[in-house]
């Protein structure tokens, strides 16, 4: 990047989160059959007759008001023409130059830098089809077409040319996601395509006002893919330049496993598309008192969610920062807090061994088997010196697979701490005389040897002798002679 400067601009696709498409009741139910949900309305056969979606409108300005629009007064749609086999109409009912928001934001933060990124619009469409590809797009003898996905309600929020580096266009498309996700109006689910992302990219001499020639790369589905594919276009534009060579404006395509940007075609420019009025959809006109009505139903968003729980509970901005990135993994932090109302210890376990285990499983927040009452269970059965930390950490393991309660299976597998002195004692002079020389070594100053020690007895009772005790035995029998 020495000596130049990046240029990027996200357009984000999200599906909204309804029982039925936007101009028609075919449901929009994932991971159904192909072609199953579908109806001569979005296969675009002649005749039908679109009718909007009222619930895709009220979703849509939800999620304009969370992301800081101004929600227009008078919106339509228009008809957005061009051929491609996952577009059965030929055409996609989108909207063009009176969108339905316009002028919001969003701020980010990376490497301790907060930043302000613009949105210039935010717009409802139809979206197309899927193409089942027997490769990767540029490699595949054929594709197979599933029309499921056709005429499913999107919203396109079009960032402002405000990012930089690949670094910063991840921050804001993780602020994006977390946002949208808790207004409720999708899932934002990356793995099945309700969340996408296309990157407009050119790179510039730095301190240069002037952008260069911009490529765009399609269908990026998840934050890593986005920050590779930045990063490598940004690289190869500034060697075609360096080289002599000019960037020519282009659609191109990411290949995960290559690591690489490959063209797909010339990119089109907004005349490529015919743009005109959808004649058979009337102009929408917003109410007012809609919108406000809309707006008091907003939740609690994460930046405002972040900063509670950093005056109320006390979490640094990093754990509030954690805990707050998706509403889901929040509730759970505050519905542990009803059974155990100490916020830093509750956050260590639920970012720590909980979080640990559901990375490991790939699993949400909401697919977690273990309750918050349950954690608040186990917790005090800690306190209590009914079971040491270690054995908390293996049983919210058998917790997490079984869902069980943590008491019943500390009866069931004889995991209750050993807290007799007398028999810790004995455990301790044998594991003394069979290591003379870690005695030596500890007598000598050599603090961490009582750590070797104390392992040793953990080790013979199976993780089952209290800590606590262990090592004041230790102590008392390795003090120095007066």
């Amino acid at each position: 990047m020495s000596g130049y400067e990046a240029v990027i601009g996200l357009e984000v696709h999200v599906e909204l989160k309804t029982r039925s498409k936007i101009f028609c009741s075919s449901a929009t139910e994932f991971g159904a059959d192909p072609n199953s949900h579908v109806c001569p309305v979005c296969l675009g056969l002649p005749g039908v007759l679109p009718v909007v979606n009222r619930q895709v409108v009220a979703y849509a300005i939800k999620a304009a008001l969370a992301l800081n629009c101004e929600i227009a007064e008078f919106c339509k749609f228009d008809r957005k023409n061009y051929y491609y086999p996952d577009m059965p109409k030929n055409y996609q009912i989108s909207q063009y130059d009176l969108p339905l928001a316009r002028n919001g934001y969003l701020e980010i933060e990376v490497d301790g830098r907060r930043k302000r990124v613009g949105i210039v619009r935010l717009h409802m469409e139809e979206d197309t089809g899927k193409l089942v590809h027997q490769g990767t797009i540029t490699t595949t003898p054929y594709s197979l077409v599933d029309y499921n996905r056709a005429g499913v309600p999107l919203i396109e929020i079009v960032s402002a040319p405000d990012l930089r580096t690949p670094e910063e266009a991840r921050a804001y498309m993780e602020k994006l996601r977390s946002v949208i996700q808790y207004t409720g109006v999708s899932d934002c689910r990356m793995e099945e395509g309700s969340l996408r992302c296309d990157a407009n990219v050119s790179v510039r001499p730095a301190g240069s006002r002037e952008l260069g020639v911009k490529t765009e790369i399609k269908n990026l589905n998840s934050f890593r893919s986005l920050q590779r594919a930045l990063a490598y276009e940004i690289q190869r534009q500034i060697e075609v330049l360096e080289e002599g060579g000019r960037i020519v404006q282009e659609t191109r395509t990411w290949d995960e496993g290559r690591g690489v940007t490959l063209s797909m075609r010339t990119k089109e420019e907004a005349h490529d598309y015919r743009y005109f009025p959808e004649p058979d959809l009337v102009p929408l006109v917003i109410d007012r008192a809609w919108v406000e009505e809309i707006r008091r139903t907003l939740p609690e968003l994460p930046d405002a969610r972040r900063t509670r729980f950093m005056e109320q509970y006390g979490l640094s901005a990093y754990d509030a920062g954690v805990l707050t990135a998706t509403r889901e993994m929040a509730d759970y932090f505050e519905e542990c807090l009803q059974h155990y109302p100490d916020p830093k210890t509750v956050a260590n376990w639920v970012m720590g061994d909980l979080s640990r285990l559901l990375n490991a499983a790939n699993a949400e927040i909401t697919a977690c088997r273990v309750r918050p009452a349950q954690l608040g269970q186990m917790l005090r059965l800690i306190d209590r010196g009914t079971i040491s930390g270690k054995i908390g950490k293996s049983l919210l393991e058998e917790m997490f697979i079984s869902g069980r309660d943590p008491e019943e299976i500390v009866r069931e597998k004889g995991l209750v701490q050993i807290t007799d002195e007398g028999a810790l004692a004995a455990v301790v002079e044998e594991v003394m005389a069979a290591n003379p020389k870690v005695v030596e070594d500890y007598r000598k100053g050599k603090e961490k040897a009582l750590g070797f020690l104390v392992g040793q007895v953990m080790k013979a009772t199976k993780g089952k002798a209290s800590p606590e005790v262990v090592n004041r035995l230790f102590r008392e029998r390795l003090r120095p002679a007066e």
